[in-house]
């Protein structure tokens, strides 16, 4: 199984794990005194602002450079690919080692799953973690900026970017055109055809665009099916979305030349988008560009 499909089922298995940890639904509200430090998020306290952060998460690394904490970040995980002036390593967040991350002498750890049970050796050594499992909401997302500003001494750039995201996306939806009938689509993660429902985080954003997502019937509680080529081809949809066109992976031309497909009707059209892998499967900042990239594709289709 290819790296991105794994990347996405993964959310579901994060969620689900990482429940409770740093930064579930229910927490309490960040809290600070009126000097700014200490602050409180979750079960993290710290008593003075984080110089040394290690971050074992893209999405969450994206988070902190959007807020202007990246001067305090000196080391990420290897597949933090963004912003390209991230200190990037070769430490791991799928397979975390706490030996390894105490090299850096942090005084704050972030990551988004409790591997190798990495949170509870580092806080057996005294270094705080904060844990922001994969988003399955929008809201979760706004929230884990929110904590992260709180415990970066940027609580109010982080409340700027949250509403720039909102406002970005409001105005995008806004711009939509007028259908009389929605348009449906495939996700593709890998040609052996695995996608999202409208069930996942990924999903929503579609549905908030108004598409109606060929994998949803049968799989209310599977949001990361499998589908059959048959049931792609009697689907018929409008658009593909390729979320496996990282270098070497399917591109809008493979697709068009798989036996059969040159039939369907996103294909006969040029509906065919290739997305870019990493900004697909994060749920940082950049879903505001993910969300432009299937409003572009909508409206290329016009309201005919």
């Amino acid at each position: 199984m290819r790296r991105f499909v794994a990347a996405f089922a993964a959310i579901a298995t994060f969620a689900l794990a990482t429940a409770g940890c740093g930064g579930a639904p229910n927490d309490p509200q960040p809290t600070a005194t009126q000097d700014g430090f200490p602050v409180t998020v979750g079960d993290v306290t710290l008593d003075r602002q984080p110089q040394r952060i290690v971050s074992l998460s893209p999405s969450l690394t994206e988070m902190l450079f959007a807020i202007d904490a990246g001067s305090q970040v000196v080391a990420v995980d290897e597949y933090s690919t963004y912003p390209e002036d991230a200190p990037r390593t070769d430490l791991s967040g799928y397979t975390p080692n706490a030996e390894a991350v105490v090299t850096y002498n942090p005084d704050l750890v972030v990551l988004d799953t409790d591997a190798n049970g990495i949170v509870a050796a580092l806080r057996k050594l005294d270094i705080p973690v904060y844990v922001g499992p994969a988003a399955s909401t929008m809201d979760d997302t706004y929230r884990q900026i929110t904590e992260l500003g709180t415990l970066t001494g940027h609580a109010a750039e982080a409340q700027a970017l949250v509403t720039r995201m909102k406002d970005d996306l409001a105005k995008l939806l806004a711009d939509l055109p007028e259908r009389d009938e929605p348009l449906t689509y495939f996700y593709e993660l890998d040609n052996t055809y695995f996608t999202v429902t409208s069930q996942s985080f990924i999903g929503s954003l579609f549905t908030a665009a108004g598409l109606v997502n060929i994998a949803d019937e049968g799989n209310a509680d599977n949001p990361y099916p499998q589908l059959s080529e048959e049931r792609i081809f009697a689907a018929d949809p409008d658009l593909i979305f390729l979320a496996d066109a990282y270098p070497g992976g399917e591109t809008p031309e493979t697709v068009a030349a798989r036996p059969g497909w040159a039939d369907l009707t996103a294909v006969r059209t040029g509906a065919i988008v290739a997305l870019d892998p990493d900004v697909a499967s994060r749920w940082g900042p950049r879903i505001v560009d993910l969300q432009r990239t299937i409003v572009d594709a909508i409206t290329h289709l016009g309201t005919r």
